[in-house]
């Protein structure tokens, strides 16, 4: 496999990502038909955005209950419903697929249906450890199919046009990050994600099952990867809760860049609701002030001498958003907003931070990029 160095791996270009438009019939004539794996919360979230743009002719899952859900939501296509994934990409007539199923399964799904020729959105992460998501870069590299990775934060306008302001140097040189993801409960201990999500092997655990956004944005606002990651964690309150868990609940971390920017990020699941500070944000500092990204966007001068401002315009952000550009992609060979790259990006930056916290030593960008680093 060719290697990729961390400007190139940032970029996210259709032709980078080899993801030439396949021009379909179905494609061209507007009518996109897409089978739809794994429809629990995250998996019908993206059906319904499917139903919006695109046609949906097959349902997967294992859980026959799930699967019943689903087809009622789209009873207005008729989909089949089948068990297993493979029967899904069997299908001819099937141009595109969504994956959403337990983030251990994703690289497996998603490298079987760039071989049997389909476009795929993958939900995030792209994959879980740095091994999958080198392969899955490599079958996106060979497919010549568009891959879109559910990093939806790259579809929202008024994030993406702050971000523009800010490399073009709104604030001026951007010197530090501080961004936190912190939630007052755990995640449910009896609901159908607690299945897998609390088996590090299975989801990752919060930091690269969730967090992905986070770090990517965070990657975004600053235009490189890390390059090495050091931190702190553990099982801090949901002590064996539930029995069997190996995920951890509370970490802080440090990011280093190569071009000196600095990344400070906190996630815990126990900060009590009412309590000032909780919530997600990313604020951005720079020589000439800090952007609240996450939040209005606003630009609060460094000396304090003029109120804050706006940096980007509210705008209607429709939630089917990322999913059209997924469908665009294929279509029209729109631009793609989160392409593989961009994905192994956030992905291989969460695992990097779960090693240095797993490990106890500080992780660098090569020792989980492997041969995409060079």
């Amino acid at each position: 496999m060719a290697t990729v160095n961390r400007r190139d791996f940032l970029a996210s270009s259709t032709a980078a990502a080899g993801l030439a438009w396949s021009g379909g019939l179905q494609a061209q004539s507007g009518k996109v038909m897409t089978g739809v794996i794994g429809t629990g919360g995250r998996g019908t979230a993206d059906l319904r955005s499917v139903l919006e743009h695109g046609t949906v002719a097959a349902l997967c899952d294992t859980n026959a209950e799930r699967l019943a859900a689903a087809a009622t939501v789209a009873a207005r296509d008729t989909p089949a419903t089948v068990a297993d994934y493979r029967r899904v990409l069997d299908r001819k007539d099937i141009e595109a697929v969504v994956i959403a199923t337990p983030p251990f399964l994703h690289a497996e799904m998603a490298i079987a249906a760039l071989q049997a020729g389909k476009h795929v959105y993958c939900e995030k992460p792209v994959a879980i450890t740095p091994e999958t998501v080198q392969a899955v870069v490599k079958a996106v590299k060979a497919s010549n199919r568009v891959f879109v990775v559910g990093q939806q934060l790259r579809s929202y306008r008024r994030l993406g046009d702050a971000v523009k302001k800010i490399r073009a140097g709104e604030i001026g040189d951007v010197l530090m990050v501080k961004a936190q993801r912190h939630m007052d409960r755990d995640l449910s201990h009896s609901g159908s994600s607690a299945e897998w999500f609390f088996d590090v092997e299975k989801s990752g655990g919060y930091l690269i099952e969730m967090s992905v956004h986070n770090l990517d944005l965070c990657n975004w606002a600053v235009g490189a990867t890390p390059v090495k990651a050091a931190g702190f964690g553990g099982i801090l309150f949901y002590k064996d809760d539930p029995p069997g868990r190996s995920i951890m609940d509370g970490y802080t971390l440090s990011y280093d860049y190569a071009n000196g920017v600095k990344l400070y990020f906190t996630q815990m699941v126990f900060h009590p609701p009412g309590l000032p500070g909780g919530g997600q944000f990313v604020h951005v500092y720079g020589q000439k002030g800090a952007v609240d990204l996450m939040g209005d966007t606003s630009v609060y001068a460094l000396d304090g001498g003029a109120p804050p401002r706006e940096l980007a315009p509210k705008v209607e952000e429709s939630p089917h958003e990322h999913m059209r550009a997924f469908f665009d992609t294929i279509r029209t060979g729109a631009p793609n907003p989160a392409d593989v790259m961009i994905g192994a990006t956030g992905a291989l930056t969460a695992i990097m931070g779960h090693q240095a916290i797993v490990h106890g030593k500080v992780v660098t960008w090569k020792d989980v990029a492997g041969p995409l680093a060079s």
